[in-house]
């Protein structure tokens, strides 16, 4: 598989994660599915077909299982050219109503995930001096919503892993690069969460993955780091 570009999305689910897919395979890449249960993927690896794309289990908040997600990737498809961090999780919720744990795994599934992912791939990445590195923010990266803590102070950390990892690995010809998700995206619960959203008023997947796979395109000589998208009636 060495011939082709390998791509490597970790938290995969039925929305931007399966649109993500689809849109790097489309490019020619082979592509790697990674989420908490390897069967939530498999159906879209068939989808995809051949042997083009291939599905994990990998839980991105435990050390060993995303240091074997890579060495299995590296064998099976080849060192990814690029890798995204898309696992996240949100409730909605008082702080006098959140307990310790949830609040810990919170920031564990959305931020301390992003760290083992995005350390693993710099270490494939500077081996062989180039990749794309691309980590999925939301509104929350930005500013702390009522309700909204337990995504905020993980989405905060993510952008500042980003920033800090973009400074230190563009010299090595590393790309990273976050992406806020200024919105909210086009699914069942989308919908529900916006009832009045109007048309194109909610983020469409695809439309959002044809963004990574620009981000991933790019010169080196004009890097985007930060990218937010939002739908064109969205208010900021």
């Amino acid at each position: 598989m060495a011939s082709k570009e390998t791509a490597l999305i970790v938290g995969v689910g039925p929305a931007l994660g399966s649109a993500l897919a689809r849109q790097f395979a489309g490019d020619g890449m082979a592509v790697a599915l990674a989420a908490r249960k390897s069967d939530t993927v498999t159906a879209l690896a068939g989808e995809i077909g051949g042997k083009a794309a291939k599905a994990y289990a990998c839980d991105a908040t435990d050390e060993d299982h995303v240091e074997a997600l890579f060495e299995a990737v590296g064998r099976d498809l080849g060192v990814p050219d690029l890798v995204v961090f898309n696992a996240g999780t949100f409730s909605i919720m008082s702080v006098l109503e959140t307990e310790a744990d949830h609040f810990e795994d919170s920031w564990k599934i959305n931020c301390l995930g992003g760290f083992f992912v995005g350390r693993a791939a710099a270490a494939a990445m500077k081996a062989r001096g180039s990749g794309t590195i691309i980590f999925t923010g939301a509104t929350a990266s930005l500013r702390g919503g009522a309700r909204f803590h337990n995504l905020a102070v993980g989405k905060f950390g993510l952008r500042a892993l980003a920033q800090a990892m973009a400074r230190e690995l563009g010299p090595e010809n590393i790309h990273v690069a976050h992406v806020i998700i200024d919105g909210v995206i086009d699914t069942e619960r989308g919908r529900a969460m916006v009832k009045d959203a109007g048309p194109d008023g909610l983020l469409a997947p695809d439309a959002i993955a044809q963004n990574y796979l620009h981000v991933h395109r790019q010169a080196r000589s004009a890097w985007t780091h930060e990218l937010d998208v939002r739908p064109w009636a969205e208010r900021f």
